[in-house]
């Protein structure tokens, strides 16, 4: 693993880590599944709905979501070097982001998605996803190519939100960690 379990918090929007293309997982065993319960704790404590590795300081290709369905169930997972094979359609929704504390913006994504990933177990898996899940997928992708949803927002909505975005960097640098 390539960060101590002590290491993995929250990072906020302004730490470099956020903009890197994170590394295929090779390694299936004992340290993955810990930074994967990690991940979970972070996400659960933030009250999110899915967290990407970058997003708790680990550089490697690697997602886990609990995603609300729409017919009641829920999508519980983890994506280990996951890809999209086929987009389809568009929505428009309001997203935010566990690394932006206080904002949520419209951003569009395709409404329909196939993924391809493996599972913790390193197993290949592959599956379809719409509405939010689709959404939900597709943001902690674009986590592990350092890509982030303000960079899928308008120019002017940035400048927009150009106050609050200063302020997140400047609590990120002013809290110990």
């Amino acid at each position: 693993m390539d960060t101590s379990l002590d290491q993995l918090y929250l990072r906020l929007y302004g730490d470099p880590v956020l903009r890197e293309r994170t590394k295929e997982v090779e390694a299936f065993g004992e340290p993955l599944k810990d930074l994967i319960q990690r991940m979970y704790e972070v996400m659960y404590e933030e009250e999110g709905v899915g967290i990407a590795a970058p997003q708790v300081g680990s550089r490697q290709r690697l997602l886990v979501l609990d995603v609300p369905l729409e017919d009641g169930g829920e999508f519980r997972g983890v994506l280990v070097n996951p890809e999209i094979l086929e987009e389809e359609g568009k929505q428009k929704g309001e997203e935010g982001c566990l690394s932006f504390p206080g904002i949520r913006e419209e951003v569009t994504r395709a409404d329909r998605i196939k993924v391809r990933a493996k599972n913790e177990a390193g197993e290949d898996m592959e599956f379809q996803a719409d509405g939010f899940l689709s959404r939900a997928v597709q943001h902690e992708l674009d986590h592990l190519n350092g890509v982030l949803f303000i960079d899928r927002m308008s120019p002017i909505r940035r400048r927009l939100l150009a106050k609050k975005l200063r302020q997140i960097q400047q609590e990120r640098t002013a809290t110990p960690q």
